[in-house]
């Protein structure tokens, strides 16, 4: 899942974060993973407030997608929440899931 560390690192860094990093996944094993950072000089100003206000839910549901994909039954929902909420404004997709029947009577031919 490097590619979704690489988007939102490059969407954190679009959307004017200060600080934002791509690098080793260190504590998962080194060489292993590639995770992103961010950080964001808080002063106070309008021109911040709409960088937080585009920025960390951009991360947020970055991760929360990544784990969608990956069939977590809880960031499914919470993707599926997300989109009604955000119905016109944004939206997350959703992966198509595989009736894991049809998965194993492949595998058996």
């Amino acid at each position: 899942m490097a590619d979704m560390a690489t988007s939102v690192f490059a969407g954190n860094a679009a959307r004017g974060m200060s600080l934002c990093a791509l690098h080793n996944g260190g504590g998962v094993g080194i060489g292993k993973a590639i995770n992103g950072g961010y950080g964001c000089v808080l002063d106070g100003s309008e021109r911040i407030d709409e960088v937080l206000r585009n920025a960390v839910p951009w991360d947020v549901m970055g991760g929360v997608a990544r784990r969608a994909w990956a069939r977590n039954e809880n960031a499914l929902s919470t993707v599926m929440e997300y989109n009604r909420k955000m119905d016109g404004s944004d939206q997350l997709t959703l992966p198509y899931l595989v009736d894991d029947q049809l998965i194993d009577d492949l595998f058996k031919n």
